[in-house]
């Protein structure tokens, strides 16, 4: 079958997965829907928010069905009404048997990580978080657990001393696209040979997870050693962001502080981890066991995020505050 005249149904939600329906879509693929969330309240007014796919689909006249629940009867009879031949998954729910096993082509996944490590919701994260130096993605067949299906294709990709996140997830989406366009054309041309996850796995070496990050998860540990630190507050930066608690006793307040970006600092010796230094105008350092970190990025509740020396003009004694261990 011609790549280009197979059905195309493409489930998704975040940023990350716009760029694979894009691809698809500018690129003359048939994609007869587009699966995403509900609409969802968000902000102080609790207005209803669309995904970012839900825009991009709506913005291109595409046909968007909503679901809130994929096992209702009215959703599958609307799924089977498509055709699809194939089934797109970018960062989109965990899909039942009913779902994923219908076209006759099959449902793969693209997933942020070079599988079998780094399964779970946040692959990207977790792969800076470690201080991982390479990653990748990955596209594979649905099966009954998650992200444990037959792999179709890999690409590395490598991840910089100084990356975030966030310069992360932008380089991947478009690699990713990349390989959704890839993974389409083979399926279609019959010209995919599966490996099992299994295969792939050095039963030497410990299979790394990549479980969804909640705000504790977020919280630094100055105890620990300053790469560590440092890795973490990449991994986190933009979102959902590394974040400490700052006291004053002399003024009896705690104030939370996300931290963006740091660099090492090492001009001083070592000291209590969590001590605080700063001139007033320039510069905040925070030590960690083996060194210092200073801080470059940082937002203070109740204020936007700023660089150190223009929160610094405005918060002069901040140098006098400390990080409530």
């Amino acid at each position: 079958m011609h790549p280009k005249e197979i059905r195309i149904v493409f489930m998704g939600t975040p940023e990350f997965a716009v760029e694979s329906l894009k691809a698809l879509v500018e690129n003359g693929y048939k994609v007869a829907g587009v699966i995403t969330a509900p609409d969802k309240p968000a902000g102080r007014g609790r207005q209803l928010s669309e995904s970012a796919i839900k825009q991009y689909a709506v913005a291109n006249n595409l046909n968007v069905l909503q679901p809130e629940k994929l096992k209702n009867p009215e959703f599958i009879a609307e799924l089977e009404s498509l055709k699809a031949d194939l089934q797109i998954v970018v960062a989109f729910r965990m899909l039942p048997e009913i779902v994923w096993n219908r076209p006759p082509l099959g449902t793969f996944n693209l997933h942020a990580s070079l599988l079998p490590q780094y399964r779970g919701a946040a692959p990207l994260n977790w792969a800076v978080i470690n201080g991982e130096t390479e990653t990748g993605v990955t596209t594979f067949l649905l099966s009954h657990e998650i992200d444990t299906g037959q792999i179709i294709f890999q690409e590395k990709v490598p991840i910089g001393e100084n990356d975030t996140v966030g310069d992360l997830h932008d380089r991947m989406m478009a690699i990713g696209a990349n390989l959704v366009l890839k993974t389409v054309d083979a399926l279609a041309e019959g010209k995919v040979n599966p490996v099992d996850q299994t295969q792939l796995i050095d039963h030497t070496d410990r299979i790394k997870a990549a479980p969804k990050i909640f705000k504790d998860d977020c919280r630094i540990d100055w105890t620990r050693d300053s790469e560590s630190v440092r890795n973490l507050i990449r991994g986190l930066s933009p979102y959902p962001a590394a974040w400490t608690e700052l006291t004053n006793p002399e003024k009896d307040e705690i104030i939370t502080a996300k931290i963006y970006a740091v660099s090492c600092d090492n001009s001083n010796l070592p000291t209590a981890p969590g001590t605080i230094q700063s001139d007033g105008k320039k510069y905040l350092k925070i030590a960690c066991p083996d060194g210092w970190l200073s801080v470059t990025d940082i937002q203070l509740s109740g204020k936007k995020r700023m660089k150190i020396d223009e929160l610094l003009r405005g918060f002069h004694d901040l140098g006098d505050w400390k990080i409530k261990m």
